[in-house]
C-alpha cells in the first residue's frame, strides 16, 4: 500500500519514542503533524509559534528527553526566534519540525531563506531536499540534539512531504541505539592531592553545586563533603532546591543570592564549584566571592565563560566521583558550620531593604511567603523571568519540584514552561510563579491549558507595569509613562478562557483558595506595589525606589 513521504517521517519520530510534541499546525506541516498524532504521539497544539518550542524547552528539562515542536514555514518559523535562543543557553535538546516553501513553486509568498534565522540564535538547522535521506537526517537531528545539547530544526519542502515515498525508503536505527554510554569519568589523582591541599588551608568555603552536579547524582555527596570540611552549600539558579533541607544551604548563588548569603560569600576564601558553569549571573559578573580562590569541578575545563576568567584551580572528572574522591583525602574542618550560623540562614529573609506600606497593594515579599506556606509540597513549581522571578527563587522547595529557565532574560515564557511542565508531569498540579507582563504577552495559551485540561494555577505578581523598568526609569530621572499599564483584572480574563480567575488583595484568604482548587486553570491575581524593587535592580540603579537598604552584620559568625 502506498504511503506518502509525510507519513514516513511521521513514523521515524513515532521510533524515536516521543510521547510529546508541541504543534500549531500550517501549510507546512500539518499533515506530519496528523500523521504523528495518528501514531500515538500526545500532541499539545498552542495558539503561538513561540509557545511551542518553548513548551518543548520546558518539557525536555522537567523530563530529561528530547523536546518536539513542530511549526510551519515562514512565518511560522519566524514566530519561535525568541524561544530557539532561551534553549540554546539553557542547553536544552530540541528536534522542531519546521515546514519549508514548496520547491516546485515559481512563487510562494511564505518562502524565506530560513537557515540563517535559526544559526543567528545558535541552533542548528537543516534542509532536507532529498526524500531518500530524509528518515535517516531527521534521526540524525536526534542525535545531534542529544550530544550537543541544543535545538536542531529540520526544513522539509511540504511539497516533498506531499510525494508518494518509493518503495526503497526504509526506517533507520533509532538514535537511541547509536548513542554512547561511556562511564563516569575518576579524577586524577594527582589533581584531587592539589585541590585537597586547597581545602585542608580554608577556612570559610562554600560549596556551589549546579545542574552537573544534580545529573551526576552528586548532590548528596555535596551535602556529605560540606559537612565533613565545614562549609556552607549554595546552587546556581537552575539548579536551585538541589540541597532542600540541609540547614546549611544559603539559596540560591548569584545576582539572585539573600542579602546574608552576600555578605557571607564576601568572606568566604574557597568557592567549590561542582558541575556548575561559572557565569555572569551565579559569580554576580565576577563580584560576589572577592576573596577567594575558586575551584571548578567538572568534566570540561574552560579558561573563560561569557568574558569571566572566574576559576583559579580546576578538577577534571565526573562530580560525584571527584567529590567522593576529596571526601575520601580531606580531614574533617569545623568551618561555618555552628549553630549560630544555622540559626541566621533560617531566620534570613531574601532581602533587608524595607519600603513604606502602599494602601490597597501587597508587597510582593509578602506574596511569595504566603505562598510558600500555603501551597502544598507536591505542587509544580515554574518560575519565569522578569522583575518577580527575584522573589520567587527565594521559595523553599525541592529541585524536582521547581523549574527555572532564564538563561537568554526574556520575559513572555511562563505560559509556556507551565504547559511544558504539566505535559511531562501528566495529572500533577502545576503553579506559574509569573509577572503581568509576562502573562499577558501569551494570555493566549490560557485557553491552550484550559482546552487540554491542564492542571495549571497562574499566581502573579501584578503591578500594573513591567517592573524592572518602571525602576530603571526612576533612577534615570525619565517618564515612566512607557512602561506603566495599570492593574489588569487577570482573574476576568481566566474566566472568560472558561477557567477560574481571583484577585487576593488579602493573603489570609489564601489557604481557603488553595483548599478550594479542583483542577483545571485558575489564575490568581495579586496587586503588588510597583514601589518595591529587587536588590539585583537596586544594585544597578540604586536611585530608582524609595527602599531603605539594612545592611547585614556577620562579624559574630567570622
Amino acid at each position: 500500500m502506498s504511503r506518502h513521504v509525510f507519513e514516513h517521517l511521521a513514523e521515524t519520530v513515532a521510533n524515536e519514542q516521543v510521547e510529546t510534541c508541541f504543534a500549531l499546525l500550517g501549510d507546512a506541516n500539518m499533515n506530519w503533524a496528523t500523521a504523528l498524532a495518528g501514531l500515538g504521539t500526545s500532541m499539545v497544539y498552542v495558539r503561538h509559534e513561540h509557545c511551542a518550542v518553548a513548551a518543548a524547552t520546558a518539557y525536555a528539562r522537567k523530563s530529561g528527553r528530547i523536546g518536539v515542536a513542530t511549526v510551519t514555514c515562514g512565518p511560522g518559523l519566524t514566530q519561535v526566534l525568541t524561544a530557539l535562543p532561551a534553549a540554546v543557553r539553557a542547553g536544552i535538546p530540541l528536534v522542531i519540525f519546521a515546514g519549508e516553501a514548496p520547491l516546485g513553486a515559481a512563487w510562494y509568498n511564505q518562502a524565506i531563506d530560513q537557515a540563517p534565522f535559526v544559526e543567528a540564535t545558535g541552533a542548528s538547522y537543516h534542509s532536507l531536499h532529498h526524500v531518500a535521506r530524509m528518515p535517516a537526517a531527521i534521526r540524525d537531528a536526534f542525535v545531534e540534539a542529544r550530544e550537543t545539547r541544543r535545538p536542531v530544526v529540520v526544513g522539509v519542502p511540504f511539497d516533498l512531504q506531499g510525494q508518494i515515498a518509493p518503495e526503497t525508503l526504509k526506517q533507520p536505527v533509532p538514535s537511541r541505539d547509536l548513542a554512547p554510554r561511556p562511564a563516569p569519568m575518576p579524577p586524577h589523582p594527582a589533581d584531587v592531592a592539589v585541590a585537597c591541599d586547597l581545602i585542608a588551608g580554608a577556612r570559610r568555603i562554600v560549596v556551589l553545586g549546579g545542574l552537573g552536579a544534580e545529573a551526576s547524582g552528586a548532590a548528596g555527596a555535596c551535602r556529605a563533603l560540606a559537612e565533613h570540611i565545614g562549609a556552607v552549600v549554595t546552587t546556581s539558579l537552575p539548579a536551585r532546591g538541589i540541597f532542600h533541607g540541609d540547614v546549611f544551604d544559603m539559596g540560591v548563588c548569584g545576582g539572585f543570592s539573600s542579602t546574608f548569603a552576600r555578605a557571607c560569600f564576601a568572606e568566604s576564601d574557597l568557592l567549590i564549584a561542582v558541575g556548575c558553569s561559572l557565569t555572569q549571573h551565579n559569580m554576580d559578573k565576577g563580584k560576589l566571592f572577592p576573596k577567594a580562590r575558586v575551584l571548578q569541578i567538572d568534566t570540561a575545563m574552560r579558561a573563560m565563560n561569557q568574558g569571566l576568567a572566574v576559576a583559579t584551580d580546576h578538577l577534571r572528572g565526573d562530580a560525584k566521583l571527584s567529590v567522593e574522591a576529596l571526601l575520601d583525602r580531606l580531614p574533617p574542618q569545623a568551618g561555618w558550620r555552628t549553630e549560630a550560623m544555622a540559626r541566621r540562614i533560617a531566620g534570613a529573609p531574601s532581602d533587608t531593604c524595607s519600603f513604606p506600606p502602599e494602601a490597597g497593594l501587597l508587597d510582593p515579599r509578602d506574596v511569595v511567603s504566603a505562598l510558600d506556606a500555603a501551597l502544598p509540597g507536591d505542587w509544580q513549581m515554574v518560575n519565569s523571568s522578569g522583575h518577580c522571578s527575584f522573589y520567587f527563587a527565594h521559595m523553599r522547595r525541592p529541585f524536582e519540584k521547581f523549574l527555572t529557565i532564564r538563561e537568554f532574560g526574556a520575559i513572555g515564557n511562563g505560559t509556556s514552561y507551565a504547559m511544558g511542565v504539566a505535559a511531562a508531569r501528566p495529572g500533577e498540579t502545576v503553579v506559574l510563579l509569573d509577572g503581568d507582563g509576562s502573562l499577558l504577552m501569551h494570555v493566549q495559551e490560557l485557553e491552550t491549558m484550559r482546552r487540554h485540561g491542564l492542571n495549571i494555577v497562574v499566581c502573579v505578581l501584578n503591578d500594573g507595569a513591567y517592573g524592572s523598568e518602571i525602576h530603571k526609569l526612576r533612577d534615570e530621572g525619565l517618564s515612566t509613562e512607557g512602561a506603566v499599564f495599570g492593574h489588569v483584572d487577570l482573574g476576568a480574563i481566566a474566566r472568560g478562557f472558561g477557567g477560574e480567575g481571583a484577585r487576593v488583595d488579602d493573603l489570609s484568604a489564601l489557604p481557603d483558595l488553595v483548599a478550594g482548587y479542583r483542577g483545571g486553570l485558575a489564575v490568581w491575581d495579586f496587586p503588588i506595589s510597583d514601589k518595591v524593587a529587587n536588590p539585583v535592580v537596586r544594585r544597578a540603579h540604586p536611585g530608582g525606589h524609595i527602599g531603605t537598604e539594612h545592611p547585614v552584620d556577620i562579624t559574630e559568625l567570622l
